[in-house]
């Protein structure tokens, strides 16, 4: 070949030198890569062939319950197994510069898209059938093999994610390799190393694939499906979509994380904490002078005694849309400005640490008011071994996956696999929560019983002595389609937001007009008892949310105010002295809230929040004391 322009090799380290860095790509190989890239050279016929093996090991023991999960498997016995080999005479070395190769991607799709892709796109349920050894036999795709494939994929699916572009662009993107790379098996001594690799010119992703030492002719290619990780019971946990195994042994018990974990949240979220101060005593006619880049607030805060300023350097309140960081600063030259956020809130906004913080009210399970949640990142094996606990014994296992810091459900799924919940783990840091399998239903006229959920807006004025408040006003969102537990990936079955969707329709009932047709279809249930449990659970979050100094829990900070918007289901459960009762079960807290719906129903919303958080008054601004 032809040498690489010195130029075309500069501006491809340009473009993707970071990524290739990241991903452990060795220099040596850069200049062969951009070449075939550049030319979409797929060589890898040239070195590598597929070999078709039966496996048998007659002396190997296999106890009854890894044959009944054998046996379980959409196809066993004729399930085919491949290997990947050298085959070129020479074998292959190392140290060449020209030993990387391409690999195409079969399938790039994002997770709730799967399914209807399956069914649509011509000749591609054949062609992963067929990839997975998934029985298909016809032109039509059947429900029965898409859901085998859906099932059997997450042991062939990789994932990569854009740095760039909006949220919902930045939502992980999983892709199959073509049938030369997904049958390239595991090894803990692997020959291969393998990362994905988005080429921005073409705006493609490939698989780069390249050896970690000399091979010979007939040597087989594998690559580590647990590449990075090094403890042994997290590499277990990790491989065992591909190496069935049971953790039963591993304690389910997941305590507190120690006061470390949350000074390197301190640490990584880069927040400098304030310095103690004096409560600031303000005039009571004081005009504040509001610095905001909240439009709403800008468009919606009419109340005589505040006015806005262009100039943050005068302000007595910042209002701030994006989180506030130099408390430090603040403290010490201008500790009388009040500003819109506390130190060290995310406890509270960030899905892990809301579910860590939560433990105080309820021991290593969490308490009622929040569902049971795992961090993937930190508690796997705790989480593998409750979700077979729960299988062994029958119980409902249907669960779903959360990014630690996605709102409006970006990046979400529900489901019962647990090769799924593994894989989930890879594409960004996440949460598992138990779903919620018997919600509190509300019967739409048009549709049916449906899932709703309910959001609060609440007010904390102070976090030592606590003071927090809930807006008399609460919003509702419904599911658009008849709950039941299945159709997992039926966004308007199981998921309720709906104002971000296109095309979908957005059912509103006011809260006023809510409670007597709730009340109507409860009777046993009125609403105020049912709000009184709400309010607890919101008074017990915070208090534990505050009970410890920070960085492990809310920074007292005088001058600090916040809203926070809550969202929360009702479930059926069994109080302790077995009477059937609706538990509130708190899904997110929010920071910053999106109240375009709340300033457009009630004009006086954002008054009613200044005269709370900076006045001291709540008369007549439609808000009730939790706490």
């Amino acid at each position: 070949m032809a040498g690489e322009g010195e130029g075309d090799l500069a501006a491809f380290v340009a473009l993707h030198g970071a990524a290739l860095r990241a991903s452990g790509v060795p220099t040596q190989y850069w200049e062969s890569l951009s070449r075939k890239l550049r030319g979409e050279v797929f060589d890898a016929g040239d070195y590598f062939g597929i070999m078709q093996v039966e496996e048998v090991d007659e002396e190997e023991e296999v106890d009854e319950e890894m044959e009944e999960q054998f046996k379980k498997k959409p196809n066993p016995g004729n399930e085919p197994c491949f290997k990947v080999i050298v085959t070129n005479e020479n074998g292959l070395q190392a140290s060449n510069p020209n030993s990387v190769f391409l690999v195409d991607h079969a399938w790039t799709y994002r997770a709730e898209h799967a399914r209807q892709q399956l069914r649509r796109v011509p000749g591609l349920l054949h062609r992963m059938a067929n990839l997975m050894g998934v029985p298909f036999h016809g032109e039509v795709p059947d429900e029965g093999s898409i859901e085998q494939v859906l099932q059997e994929m997450w042991k062939y699916n990789q994932t990569y994610q854009l740095s760039q572009g909006t949220a919902e662009e930045k939502v992980p993107v999983w892709y199959i390799m073509d049938e030369f790379g997904s049958r390239i098996q595991h090894s803990d001594q692997p020959s291969f190393a393998a990362a994905p690799l988005f080429y921005m010119p073409q705006r493609i992703a490939y698989t780069v694939l390249w050896p970690l030492r000399d091979l010979e002719t007939g040597d087989e290619v594998t690559r580590d499906y647990a590449h990075g990780e090094t403890d042994r019971l997290i590499r277990k946990c990790v491989l065992l979509p591909w190496v069935p195994t049971e953790v039963l042994d591993v304690s389910c018990f997941t305590p507190e994380p120690p006061d470390e974990h949350y000074q390197a949240i301190l640490a990584e979220n880069k927040e400098k904490l304030p310095v103690a101060i004096n409560p600031p005593v303000y005039a009571k006619d004081k005009v504040f002078k509001v610095f905001t880049d909240i439009q709403q607030v800008l468009n919606n805060l009419t109340h005589p005694r505040f006015v806005f300023t262009d100039n943050e350097g005068e302000a007595d309140i910042l209002y701030n849309f994006s989180h506030f960081k130099d408390y430090r600063k603040l403290s010490e030259e201008k500790p009388e400005v009040m500003v819109n956020q506390f130190p060290c809130e995310n406890l509270l906004t960030v899905k892990d640490c809301l579910a860590s913080i939560a433990r105080r009210a309820g021991g290593p399970d969490g308490p009622r008011w929040l569902p049971r949640t795992f961090n993937l990142q930190t508690e796997l094996p705790q989480f593998i071994s409750y979700f077979q606990q729960r299988d062994r014994r029958g119980e409902d296992n249907h669960w779903i996956c959360k990014p630690w810091n996605l709102a409006r459900s970006l990046d979400t799924h529900i489901t019962n696999n647990l090769n799924s919940i593994i894989r989930h783990r890879e594409s960004s840091p996440k949460v598992v929560c138990k779903y919620i399998e018997e919600p509190v239903l509300f019967e739409r006229e048009d549709v049916g019983l449906v899932k709703f959920d309910v959001r609060y807006v609440v007010l904390l004025r102070s976090a030592r002595p606590l003071r927090l408040y809930s807006y008399d006003v609460f919003w509702l969102r419904f599911s658009n389609r008849a709950f039941s537990l299945d159709d997992l990936d039926d966004y308007e079955k199981h998921f309720t937001v709906m104002n971000y969707a296109p095309g979908v329709t957005l059912k509103q009932v006011h809260c006023e007009d809510f409670i007597p047709l709730f009340e109507k279809q409860y009777p046993e249930y009125p609403w105020t008892m049912v709000q009184a449990s709400i309010f607890k659970a919101f008074a017990e979050l915070f208090q534990v949310a505050s009970s410890k100094p920070a960085p492990l829990g809310i920074c007292d900070y005088p001058s600090s105010r916040a809203i926070y918007a809550i969202d929360l289901m009702l479930k059926w459960d069994t109080s302790r002295d077995g009477k059937r009762i609706m538990q509130p079960q708190i899904l997110e807290v929010n920071f910053n809230p999106d109240c375009d719906r709340a300033c457009q129903y009630h004009p006086t919303f954002f008054n009613d929040v200044f005269s709370t958080l900076f006045l001291d008054e709540t008369d007549n601004c439609h808000v009730t004391r939790i706490v």
